[in-house]
């Protein structure tokens, strides 16, 4: 069978870092309604963070089937979004004189568990309603983390494919020389 051209891009949705970031889109824009002041240009600087690393997968994804430059430019700066939205939380917890959660803490372990466990965002909305801000804060510190580390997983993939596989130009070529080859 011949190769073709045009590959048929991923169904986002199915990705584990997608469904990561949905949790943390719906979760900081619960955070930012019920903890930051209406105006504080805070809130938009989250959610729209937030957005971009969910954001940035979808059209990443789209992406894919002409072009595997672009996939992995989107899927960094999905990655970058979420470092700054990371930042934003821990200067939130630091400025308000809250404890980060520190690695190997009971509640920073059973974050870490439930995260891996749980990629529904309703799940979270649902744990969220009943926490203070400080909890839900570095719970989602917890969920960048886990995001990011499956950004960079995608990255890695990414890369591979690219380097086993070649890009969309050199697909273009190579079936071009197999039809030319076949005339």
């Amino acid at each position: 069978m011949a190769e073709k051209l045009i590959r048929h891009s991923g169904d986002y949705r199915k990705l584990l870092s997608y469904q990561k970031t949905e949790v943390i889109y719906e979760m900081t824009f619960f955070f930012c309604q019920h903890f930051l002041q209406k105006g504080d240009r805070t809130v938009d600087q989250m959610v729209q963070a937030a957005r971009s690393g969910k954001q940035n997968i979808v059209e990443g994804c789209a992406a894919s089937a002409t072009s595997a430059k672009t996939e992995i430019k989107l899927v960094n700066v999905a990655k970058a979004s979420l470092q700054e939205l990371l930042e934003d939380y821990i200067d939130y917890l630091r400025t308000r004189g809250h404890r980060r959660w520190e690695e190997g803490s009971p509640e920073y372990t059973a974050m870490r568990e439930l995260g891996r466990e749980h990629s529904d965002a309703e799940y979270f909305l649902q744990l969220c309603a009943t926490r203070p801000p400080e909890t839900i804060a570095n719970m989602a510190i917890i969920l960048i983390n886990q995001a990011d580390y499956l950004l960079f997983k995608q990255l890695e993939r990414l890369e591979k494919d690219f380097t086993d596989n070649g890009g969309f130009s050199e697909k273009m070529s190579r079936i071009r020389r197999e039809h030319l080859k076949g005339l």
